[in-house]
C-alpha cells in the first residue's frame, strides 16, 4: 500500500473517531474507530469499530449508518480530498479473537500445572 493511501486511511480514522465521539451517544457504551481502509479508487472506505460492551454492537452499527450523511458532510468540510469515500461500517473482531486466544492459553497453562 502506498504512503499516500496509508496517510488517507489514518486521517479518515482520526477524523471519524472525533465525529463518532461527538455525534453518537451510546449510554453506558464506548465506540472506538480502530481502522479505516479505503479502496484504491477512494470510492469506499471500510471503517472498523470496536464496541464495549459487545452486546451494543448492533445498535452502534445502526446509529453509525444513520449518521453517514452527516459524517460525509463533515469530512468534506474538514478534509482536502477531491471526493469523500462512501462509508461502510463493520465490527472489528480482533479484540474478541485475542481474548479467545488468551483464554485458551490460560486453560493450557492451567492444565500443564495440574
Amino acid at each position: 500500500m502506498s504512503d499516500r493511501m496509508l496517510k488517507i486511511n489514518e486521517l479518515l480514522r482520526q477524523e471519524l473517531a472525533i465525529l463518532v465521539s461527538r455525534e453518537i451517544y451510546l449510554p453506558d457504551g464506548l465506540i472506538t474507530v480502530t481502522k479505516v481502509k479505503c479502496s484504491p479508487d477512494l470510492k469506499n472506505a471500510f471503517a472498523r469499530i470496536s464496541v464495549l460492551p459487545e452486546n451494543f454492537s448492533g445498535s452502534a452499527l445502526s446509529e453509525l449508518k444513520s449518521h453517514n450523511a452527516l459524517f460525509t458532510k463533515e469530512l468534506r468540510k474538514k478534509l482536502n480530498l477531491r471526493k469523500i469515500p462512501r462509508l461502510k461500517w463493520e465490527i472489528d473482531q480482533q479484540e474478541r479473537y485475542a481474548l479467545e486466544i488468551d483464554k485458551t492459553f490460560a486453560e493450557i497453562k492451567k492444565d500443564a500445572l495440574n
